[in-house]
């Protein structure tokens, strides 16, 4: 009768130990992906701005028609691999994916903001430097968000890897999740705009 009862504890922690790892992962996994819902809101944030900003870019920078429209397909791109990540975030193919439609973005909003500071009519004006404003606050807050779901994947990862939780990661199915890492090194700082 002991040797069952003994055998009927040792069950019951092991299934306990087993749970408990369970719901550690799957509350890890729910950290990262609400992580990933903060950088979408303000990924959202960014791409409603830039419309503003070409219309408002649009009547001085007559001659830039190429440049404002290749801010327009770069936005829509990031907008498009955007929604694709936020729909798996942590998955590499979705992450890099949008890691490289935002580097694209990043690279031709650049160029644009490069061309405005030969505008100086463009740079006077009040709507523009407003949106340039919003648009700097949220270039912050979309790399805050961004370090706080890297912060959630690290701490997510290291959970599915040390052991004894990988025997529970791998075996329930719990994968590896992606970074969210901008591709080229001097792209990784939002654009600088002056208008002094």
């Amino acid at each position: 009768m002991i040797p069952a009862l003994i055998f009927l504890v040792v069950v019951v922690v092991f299934i306990a130990w087993v749970a408990s790892m369970y719901n550690k992962l799957v509350s890890l996994r729910n950290r990262f992906k609400n992580a990933f819902a903060q950088i979408d809101v303000q990924l959202k944030r960014r791409y409603d701005l830039i419309p503003n900003l070409v219309e408002t870019a649009k009547g001085y920078m007559k001659h830039e028609r190429e440049t404002l429209e290749a801010v327009v397909n770069a936005r829509n791109q990031a907008a498009a691999a955007s929604k694709q990540a936020a729909e798996n975030p942590g998955d590499p193919d979705s992450m890099r994916g949008l890691a490289g439609a935002e580097t694209a973005l990043t690279g031709t909003l650049g160029r644009m903001f490069a061309l405005m500071e030969s505008y100086p009519d463009l740079k006077a004006n009040q709507n523009m430097a407003q949106l340039m404003e919003e648009l700097t606050t949220t270039e912050n807050k979309i790399a805050f968000s961004r370090q706080a779901y890297n912060d959630s994947v690290m701490v997510y990862n290291t959970r599915c890897s040390v052991f004894p939780s990988v025997i529970i990661a791998n075996s329930m199915g719990f994968k590896q999740a992606e970074l969210f890492e901008i591709e080229a090194p001097a792209e990784r700082k939002a654009p600088k705009v002056s208008f002094s």
